[in-house]
């Protein structure tokens, strides 16, 4: 029997998730949107497209939070991109507002589903999903790490006329500026990437990495990425649904220092073992002294939004 997967919001990033999913044909998928008829008419497109690809994917378009009931997994995209004139504030507090009632809905329909979160700011949206639920931390998760962890892999490729395949690399911290792309293990079939590409390049690349859905929205003019973004979850999804155990990085909750990051009780983006339970291992990976540094102070700033979330009135986290 399949598994049921519910994506919320049905914009560019939800419907793609849902493409990838069906495509695959290994879970039935609920896409759901406040918006009537819009997740329903791409639902039925798609659903009319699996007689091509030859998949049995069951997939429902809803405005109905009971079609939702019974998910394994629910992810949850909806939220504002921030718009000119608003203030990060102004976005934390309508998306965390958003998130909020989205988890509390999920929670109703789906007492025992995992929840994996896009919306951002990323980190601290997880922090309000694991409030609202009640969840255990290994059931609430985010999704970034593997989107920027395939953007500078992407680059180092194109750089160097390697395979994607063979560029073995991991981005950590919190999703934005401050993001830890690790050079000093970084390589491309063995070779450390210091000896293939000069340090003055190299760092060109690290920015370009940070500053890579920025370039996107750039060149969109009207939107934001989402071809890497929904499979990025696409890939999450299928380690939790099939067991894969497969170590990627996402954004976890620490708890009392998990991992050996010296991070405590926040989360942040981390080697993660996805497997059918959730979240069953953060990875301890070995970080140079600047690396170590660099994840200290991307923890920093996750921190100074959860902090900012404590300090509305009334507070949209305890």
């Amino acid at each position: 029997m399949r598994k049921k997967v519910t994506i919320v919001g049905a914009g560019q990033t939800g419907a793609t998730l849902a493409h990838w999913l069906a495509e695959r044909g290994d879970v039935d998928i609920v896409l759901f949107d406040i918006v009537e008829g819009m997740p329903q008419g791409k639902a039925l497109d798609l659903l009319e497209a699996m007689p091509i690809i030859g998949s049995d994917a069951k997939i429902v378009g809803t405005n109905s939070w009971g079609e939702t009931a019974g998910s394994d997994i629910v992810v949850i995209t909806s939220g504002l991109p921030r718009k000119p004139g608003m203030s990060r504030d102004d976005l934390l507090k309508v998306n965390a507002g958003i998130v909020r009632d989205v988890t509390r809905a999920v929670v109703k329909e789906s007492p025992n589903s995992i929840l994996i979160l896009l919306t951002n700011p990323l980190d601290a949206m997880c922090h309000i999903a694991l409030q609202e639920s009640g969840f255990p931390p290994h059931r609430v998760f985010g999704q970034a790490g593997i989107l920027d962890t395939a953007r500078f892999r992407a680059f180092l490729a194109m750089e160097t006329g390697a395979s994607v395949a063979d560029v073995n690399a991991y981005v950590l911290g919190g999703h934005g500026d401050d993001m830890v792309p690790l050079v000093g293990s970084t390589n491309i079939a063995g070779i450390p990437i210091a000896s293939l590409i000069a340090p003055e390049r190299l760092e060109e690349i690290v920015t370009r990495a940070r500053k890579g859905g920025g370039e996107i929205v750039a060149l969109l003019k009207t939107g934001s990425a989402f071809y890497a973004p929904s499979a990025a979850l696409a890939q999450m999804i299928d380690s939790v649904i099939n067991d894969r155990k497969r170590v990627l990085p996402c954004a976890v909750y620490t708890g009392s220092n998990e991992g050996g990051y010296n991070v405590n009780n926040l989360y942040l983006g981390l080697p993660a073992r996805l497997g059918a339970n959730g979240v069953e291992e953060i990875v301890s990976i070995a970080l140079t002294d600047d690396e170590n540094v660099a994840l200290q102070k991307s923890a920093a700033s996750v921190q100074e939004l959860v902090d900012a979330l404590k300090g509305f009135d009334p507070p949209l986290l305890s």
